[in-house]
This record gives C-alpha cells, structure tokens and sequence, in this order.
C-alpha cells in the first residue's frame, strides 16, 4: 500500500511541477509599478476672465512599470515641469474649475509629457500621470 501512495504523490507532483514553473514565470513578468512624485508642487497661473489672476496648485505623480526608470524621470524632471506648466498656462478658468476640464488637462499633459520622453529617451517611460493635488483660486 505504501509504495501505491507514494508513487500516486510523484504522479501528482509531476503533474502541477509546470504550472508551478509557470507561476514563477508570471510573477516575475507582470510590471513593478512605481510612482515619481515631481517636487515641489507645481504653483502656476492660468486665464481668467477680467483682471484678477488665477491660481492653480498641483502635485503631479508620475507611473512607471519598472523602479529603474525612476532615474531617467528624475534626469528629466525639469522638461516634464516646463511641458505641464505651459499647458496649464493656456487653460481657461472653465476648463480649470470643472471635473472634465481636469481630466482633460491631466490627458493633455500625459500625452505631451510622453511624446517629449520619447523624444528625449527613445522609449516609452510612463504608464500614468496623476493629479494627487489639485487646488485652484
């Protein structure tokens, strides 16, 4: 009986042994998502109607699917200020003030943001851009 149990677990074992391998695999496939907060927020001003001047505060996070492109964005940190600052530059106080003028924005500056990388870097660097601060006056 003892020899029908033991070859019945290495028949199991050798069944699941590739899906174990398989597993391995994945785990070390599947992206090691980071996050780059560029610092210090961004203060910057926008178009407003009349002669009062607009105010807008935001701290942008940057994801990345792999912790070793944190280096390249921080080298590049300035060219992603500059791009993100002249966006919301031209942005009129409607689209600042409403939940889809921000998210707009925040695609206007995902999409500029990555081509300059690509540009700069020759590969594409960011998964996501993210408004984690968002206050305006």
């Amino acid at each position: 009986m003892k020899p029908t149990i033991f070859g019945f677990t290495l028949f199991i074992a050798a069944l699941l042994a590739p899906f174990y391998a398989s597993a391995e695999d994945a785990e070390t496939a599947t992206p090691q998502y980071t996050y780059f907060t560029l610092e210090p927020d961004i203060t910057t001003n926008y178009v407003t109607q009349g002669k009062k001047i607009g105010y807008l505060r935001l701290q942008v996070d940057l994801m990345v699917s792999d912790p070793d492109l944190i280096a390249k964005l921080e080298h590049h940190a300035p060219l992603i200020r500059d791009a993100i600052i002249n966006i919301i530059g031209q942005q009129p106080e409607a689209r600042i003030k409403s939940l889809a003028g921000r998210e707009e924005i925040r695609l206007a500056c995902f999409s500029k943001v990555n081509e300059l990388l690509i540009m700069e870097t020759k590969q594409r660097i960011l998964t996501e851009l993210l408004f984690t601060k968002y206050l305006y006056q």
